[in-house]
């Protein structure tokens, strides 16, 4: 029997085959058959099962016996596939019909006053995700957050999903590949002036189907991009590589039985994906491969671009006349000296004008892109793309983000019982080893100690702002000269400051939920999470008015509402000393004087719907806005 290939969504879970050439009659289980050909994202489907009475949790269920269905079904007939059961609880089959045939999509409709409402749709796209890093198996920063959690809230939403990503070994091997298996599926990558030889080791969890890029130019010591000594001097190489590889994955892998095939939407993040969508435009649609696929580019952050010399460009795997699309120019004041011609290949750039849309990670970093101020260069090329460009904020992982279930903290609470904060914030100062004093803000910064957060920011202004009455904690590593700050202000300022150099899940999340407030003067940032933990843990966010920032925290005020007030922290600009500490002393009077409209900000911030499930929806919408026009490169 071919191995069945599960598909699940918050109210279906499904197993598809590819055998058999019809559906037998499914009335008797009160469906009706649909066949659609309408559209070319649902090219495989070859049928809808439709339950007009009423809304039913389905699963297809896997069998052995390829003789008859149980007989008390009142169906018979032979089965070469599966069984459609409708479940009324775990172990529990109700009915059962015989399919034999792909079966891809549901439909659900609820007949109300004879008037029929459409519940629910599932799969609608195969989609084949391409990136540099997916957590839990490798992780910098948020691209790997994204990655690592919007693939299971689309497969739970009923679509095929892949991620392809490196397989890094950190020199000999790394236990979060342990139960990921060896396909034996070899190909050869041509590019770098030969055939580049790379294999695929694959785990199919929560839904989706995990490829791993195999190749020694992954199985260093470091992280994804470098190690203590800096970036990777073959960086082009290795994500040349995945973007060939991740190409080639979907038509030579038999995942759970049979390939994802041609008609795949390819999200593609950042640079180190970016060749994708010139190899599809390049060298597949001319010949008839993926002329019906469509590419989509997830900028994460632009300041990154995968630059490298126009010598470069041969080895890239792309035509001579593609030159073009990755051609860019340094403009004479930014080259290293008078002969140099600034001539270079950009893959950001080939991306940005072959891909069919674009996404960032916020609606206001899709306008700050635009702007010369954020759009790093490349902001005429996206000003002319705008019509296709939209932002999406990033959702969290409300499994691991939950006070009312983290298991990192000492106390749970929820915005009905915000008893445990208090607790938390005790039991925070006691192992800091500050004096427990409630009446006491606490304010924390966690992140990265870089130009780009803001940390040189906090530096200047942490005379004035301790001299409140506040508590202050970092948590983060990066810069030295930042560290070594952190160190002498915790000698300097032992009753107030706290500096943790390094970076700890369990202490950041105890700090998230013992914080009374959250610090993040970013520069530029193009999401941002730390905000959107704080608010969901009732910690109010302080922030610089800025790409993902300026979407997700909304300025207090007290006035509005009928006198309720409105918003969910502070946005501070322009990002200066005395704004952000005007932002802050606002902050504190509103948190000793006024205790009713600071847990009003707390319930407003925990309350707000950031997950990945409703991050997903609207990913949904850009897929199919994505197949309305033809390929942007035919």
């Amino acid at each position: 029997m071919d191995t069945l290939h599960p598909i699940f969504s918050a109210q279906v879970s499904a197993a598809v085959s590819p055998l058999g050439p019809s559906v037998p009659r499914l009335s008797a289980a009160g469906f009706t058959r649909r066949i659609r050909r309408n559209h070319p994202s649902l090219e495989g489907i070859r049928c809808v099962l439709v339950n007009k009475n009423e809304t039913r949790p389905l699963q297809f269920k896997k069998t052995d016996d390829r003789g008859k269905v149980p007989q008390s079904d009142g169906l018979g007939g032979d089965t070469n596939a599966f069984s459609l059961c409708t479940i009324v609880e775990a172990g529990t089959v109700t009915e059962a019909v015989t399919v034999t045939d792909v079966v891809t999509a549901i439909e659900f409709k609820e007949e109300k006053s004879g008037i029929e409402e459409m519940l629910h749709t599932v799969l609608q796209h195969i989609i084949v995700f391409v990136t540099s890093e997916a957590a839990p198996y490798s992780k910098t920063g948020g691209l790997a957050d994204v990655c690592g959690s919007l693939p299971i809230a689309l497969a739970a939403r009923g679509h095929r999903v892949m991620v392809v990503s490196p397989r890094y070994l950190n020199g000999i091997s790394d236990i979060n590949y342990a139960t990921a298996f060896d396909t034996g599926v070899r190909i050869k990558a041509p590019c770098f002036g030969g055939q580049q030889e790379v294999g695929f080791f694959h785990e199919y969890r929560a839904g989706v189907d995990w490829v791993f890029v195999d190749h020694p130019s992954y199985h260093r010591p470091g992280n994804p991009y470098g190690d203590e000594n800096g970036a990777f001097g073959d960086n082009q190489f290795r994500f040349t590589l995945l973007c060939h590889a991740a190409c080639e994955a979907p038509l030579v892998l038999p995942l759970g039985g049979y390939t994802y095939g041609q008609n795949c939407l390819f999200l593609v993040n950042d640079w180190h994906a970016g060749l994708v969508p010139m190899l599809l435009a390049s060298k597949y649609r001319p010949h008839g491969i993926y002329k019906d696929a469509r590419s989509i580019l997830v900028i994460h952050n632009l300041a990154h671009q995968g630059v490298e010399p126009a010598a470069t460009y041969d080895n890239l795997g792309l035509p001579p006349n593609w030159y073009g699309a990755v051609e860019w120019v340094f403009p004479t004041w930014a080259r290293t000296h008078a002969l140099d011609k600034g001539e270079t290949v950009n893959i950001m750039k080939g991306a940005i004008v072959s891909v069919d849309r674009i996404v960032t990670v916020s609606q206001g970093y899709a306008w700050e892109i635009t702007t010369s101020e954020g759009g790093c260069g490349l902001h005429d090329l996206l000003s002319d793309r705008k019509s296709v460009i939209n932002g999406i904020t990033n959702g969290i992982d409300i499994d691991d983000w939950d006070s009312a279930s983290d298991k990192h903290i000492p106390f749970h609470y929820s915005i009905g019982n915000l008893s445990g904060k208090e607790k938390c914030k005790a039991t925070l100062q006691k192992e800091l080893g500050l004096a427990i004093r409630p009446e006491c803000p606490v304010i924390g910064f966690i992140g990265r100690l870089d130009y780009q957060k803001g940390t040189d920011l906090i530096m200047m202004a942490m005379p004035e702002i301790l001299q409140h009455d506040v508590q202050f904690v970092m948590l983060g590593s990066g810069d030295r000269v930042t560290e070594n700050w952190m160190r002498s202000m915790e000698s300097n300022y032992k009753e107030k400051f706290r500096g943790w150099v390094g970076f700890n899940i369990p202490v950041s999340h105890r700090i998230t939920a013992g914080c009374d407030m959250l610090l993040m003067p970013s520069r530029f940032e193009p999401c941002g999470l730390n905000q959107l933990y704080a608010m969901r843990y009732g910690t109010v966010p302080i922030v610089h008015k800025t790409g993902g920032l300026r979407d997700t925290v909304e300025n207090f005020d007290p006035f509005s509402d009928e006198g309720e007030g409105s918003g969910t922290g502070w946005a501070f600009t322009p990002l200066t000393r005395e704004s952000m500490l005007s932002a802050i002393g606002v902050a504190i009077t509103t948190y000793r004087d006024h205790k009713t409209s600071w847990e009003g900000i707390m319930k407003r911030g925990m309350s707000k719907d950031y997950t990945w499930d409703n991050a997903a929806s609207k990913y949904e919408q850009v897929f199919g806005w994505a197949f309305i026009d033809p390929p942007y490169v035919k």
